[in-house]
């Protein structure tokens, strides 16, 4: 009898994009990288696409694909930010499905996921359905094929929501073994309870539902699935495979299926190099006699259920209480802070269903004007919300209207449709998952729920910030200064609300620190320009013009008139408003340009009240990355400054330093600090040149070594990384180059010096890629000879020709 093996990863992150950019914007707790999509990329969804199997020597034998030998689900939000973020990653999940359809009888491993990760059987049927609807049209869109198999959020389940899967065409999901209630071979009567231990994970189950139809369930081995992600199985990727060849199924034999499901960030980065313990573990499978990798759909032709399953409804895989994790102080949390509570759970989502249930009736009865069926067209919206094309939009309301529109009612509809879009994004389950309301999973919750209420109060009649800020307030966090929900509220509309004139106003200032072209894109808007002036005199810059922002998501649109000084350091000042007519805009363009022209800043000033009103602009104008960014470049000349004054306190008292530090006697605080300061700066001054300084880093590195003074090894390793990868993407436009050649294995000879590991993952894959394909430059000896001893210093076993 053959044994099956399927792993599944269940691959998401919440989406994190500012509601009104429809971008993440930095995140200072995922330093040294921008945000966490893009390091748990880098540590996971990356390395699984191109994981390592060594050899006894520790060298790199082979580079694999995890993602076509496993069953895996992407959340939709997620696969969209990887498209545009990480396209390489994103190439590789899409191609797994289609190689996996050749491995696998036709059928790819790749399953749908309900869109945004709302806990099914808390969400209302009009949310369920559209949830399923759209992460179904999401997968469509991506995969170019219908999916077998869908997972649900959390694995939390109820009858409604396994009739939304049926309905939609899902034919299977996958769930624990203890959310199994009773089973019976099919065509019997009796049901036999299933005890705590939970149900026989070893075949499929077929689960009849009210409405008549069936669902096939698949309900992973807990065990194995426990011991992969908090067990330490996969610090040995032998130990996995053995492990997987050798379960015994319920009644001590040999087990016909033995399939584990866990978060997909488990291989990688919940645990380091467990990307590598699973394609170790694949390939023995793959090779061990009596067994074979299957992914479920596969395993479900050939064999079909043969017992029926009634499932424990309100369970889930990650709450022993059901699913009160996502509603109540249940006491399940991360267990990171003894003695908080999460009674914030309830309020906050009560809070929300007031907010989704307010808006529900006003959204029906306006968008009724617009649409022939305002919730079918939510459902259908989907297809926009992946393709914003002018064409796309034209041939979605040439289905959905009710009549023609004019372009302000268009403007209204879309902006109905987000309000339905964000009323959905507000039940991310991630809000509640965790230990805090001040998390920042649950501020992200309060910017989609700012979005849904301060769209309803542009669409319809009365107030709808009140009654939510009320009922936010029933719910505190667990840190006293971080106040109650309507408090966090508040302060996350202050940051994240974005309008036309606040897009007017960046655009303005930015302008003075990096011009535009005359058609420009901030984030999802677009900017036509009319006009711009722009002048300069000692420290002082002007910017002043007109420019239409055109919102992508809702089509509105605004023609605005704009100015900013600049008096030097953090100081901008300047406005925005309605774009004046012809006349009257020359007259204020010139009065504030003579202004200027006289170095007047008081006049410059009174004529920004006067023409630009009240919408005044300053840095903290600027969105999240380009106020970093500016404020980088105004404090750049102050950092010099105080990095060169300390530069002349180190070297003045150098030979004292080294004369303690032969004696053995500690140096004094200031000392050490400033010493330490000094080389971290130097060093990213180094590597931050056109060509790297070989000479003068190891130098640093000496002196850092030799003087025992501490490097900031997180950050420094990242941008000797980014380095790297540099050199290497030059390689591989032209692999044959010799010169490019050693320039990258001079870098990576160099990046062995510093005193701690440099990731070499994407040098590695480059060099793979330019092994297997054998450039012309393959020929010569001088470049084989390089070539080879590039590939030792990144332990890439040599090829067998």
């Amino acid at each position: 009898m053959t044994r099956y093996v399927c792993v599944h990863g269940h691959f998401y992150q919440p989406p994190r994009e500012n509601p009104w950019l429809e971008a993440i914007e930095v995140q200072d707790s995922a330093f040294p990288y921008h945000d966490w999509n893009e390091r748990i990329t880098d540590e996971c969804y990356a390395a699984n696409a191109a994981s390592r199997i060594l050899d006894a020597k520790d060298r790199i034998a082979e580079i694999v694909n995890n993602y076509a030998r496993i069953s895996f689900d992407f959340g939709p939000t997620l696969l969209s930010w990887l498209e545009h973020h990480a396209p390489d990653v994103y190439a590789a999940v899409l191609d797994a499905d289609r190689e996996s359809r050749e491995r696998f009888s036709g059928h790819g491993s790749a399953l749908a996921q309900a869109y945004n990760h709302v806990i099914l059987p808390l969400a209302g049927a009009r949310d369920r359905r559209t949830q399923v609807l759209w992460g179904i049209a999401d997968f469509r869109s991506r995969f170019g094929r219908e999916p077998e198999g869908m997972w649900l959020p959390e694995a939390a389940v109820d009858l409604p929501s396994l009739e939304a899967l049926a309905e939609a065409g899902i034919r299977f999901t996958i769930l624990a073994p203890h959310q199994a209630r009773a089973r019976r071979p099919i065509g019997t009567a009796a049901w036999t309870e299933v005890g705590p231990e939970g149900i026989d994970p070893t075949r499929a189950y077929r689960a009849p539902l009210p409405s008549g139809r069936s669902i096939d369930v698949f309900f992973y081995d807990a065990a194995i699935a426990r011991d992969v992600a908090f067990g330490g199985l996969l610090h040995s990727g032998q130990q996995l495979a053995e492990r997987l060849l050798n379960s015994r199924g319920a009644e001590g034999e040999a087990s016909l299926l033995v399939h584990l499901a866990t978060d997909g960030e488990t291989y990688g980065h919940h645990h380091p190099h467990g990307d590598m313990a699973l394609a170790y573990a694949l390939r023995a499978v793959e090779e061990a006699d009596g067994a074979a990798l299957t992914n479920y759909a596969e395993f479900l032709e050939r064999h079909p259920p043969d017992h029926e399953v009634q499932i424990r409804e309100n369970t889930s895989w990650s709450c022993v209480h059901g699913i009160e994790r996502w509603r109540n102080d249940c006491g399940c949390a991360t267990g990171a802070r003894p003695g908080w509570n999460q009674a914030w759970r309830a309020p906050l989502r009560e809070a929300l269903d007031g907010l989704r249930d307010a808006v529900a009736g006003p959204f029906e009865a306006r968008a009724g004007k617009y649409l022939s069926d305002p919730w079918r067209a939510r459902d259908a919206s989907i297809d926009v919300v992946l393709d914003r094309s002018a064409e796309n939009i034209e041939h979605f309301f040439a289905e959905q209207s009710a009549r023609p529109l004019s372009s302000e009612e268009r403007v209204a509809a879309r902006k109905l449709l987000e309000l339905q879009r964000h009323a959905m994004l507000m039940y991310t389950s991630c809000g509640w998952f965790f230990d805090d309301l001040a998390g920042v999973e649950a501020l992200q919750v309060f910017q989609y729920a700012g979005r849904v209420a301060t769209l309803a109060e542009e669409l319809f009649e009365g107030s709808f910030q009140g009654p939510l800020r009320e009922a936010l307030s029933r719910a505190s966090s667990n840190r006293p200064e971080a106040g109650d929900g309507r408090a966090l509220y508040d302060r996350q509309l202050r940051i994240a609300r974005v309008d036309l004139p606040r897009v007017g106003g960046h655009y303005a200032v930015r302008s003075l620190f990096e011009p535009y072209d005359a058609e420009a894109r901030i984030y999802c808007y677009a900017v036509e320009r009319q006009d711009y002036r722009f002048s300069e005199a000692g420290p002082l810059r002007l910017g002043l013009g007109r420019a239409r922002f055109t919102s992508d998501i809702t089509g509105e649109s605004a023609r605005l008139a704009f100015a900013a000084l600049h008096l030097g350091s953090h100081n901008v000042h300047g406005g925005v408003c309605a774009a004046p007519e012809d006349a009257d805009w020359e007259t204020l363009a010139e009065n504030v340009q003579h202004a200027f022209s006289r170095a007047d800043v008081a006049e410059m000033l009174r004529l920004f009240q006067a023409g630009f009103g009240s919408d005044a602009v300053s840095v903290k104008t600027l969105f999240g990355d380009d106020r970093r960014r500016v404020l980088r470049e105004v404090i750049e000349s102050t950092r010099e400054e105080a990095e060169e004054a300390l530069r002349r306190v180190h070297e003045k008292h150098l030979p004292l330093m080294r004369f303690l530090a032969d004696l053995g006697s500690p140096l004094p605080r200031v000392f050490r600090a400033t010493a330490e300061l000094i080389a971290n700066a130097a060093l990213r001054e180094a590597l931050g040149t056109p060509a790297l300084d070989g000479a003068a880093i190891a130098a640093i590195l000496e002196e850092a070594h030799r003087e025992k003074i501490p490097l900031d090894a997180e950050t420094l390793e990242y941008a000797v990384r980014q380095r790297l990868d540099a050199f290497a993407r030059d390689f591989a436009e032209q692999p044959e180059d010799l010169a490019r050649l050693e320039t990258l294995r001079r870098a990576v000879e160099l990046s062995r010096r510093f005193p701690f590991p440099v990731r070499l993952w994407r040098v590695q894959n480059v060099y793979w890629r330019v092994r297997e394909s054998q450039p012309e430059g393959a020929r010569d000896a001088a470049w084989r000879e390089a070539f080879a001893a590039l590939g030792e210093l990144l332990s890439v076993r040599p090829r067998a020709d």
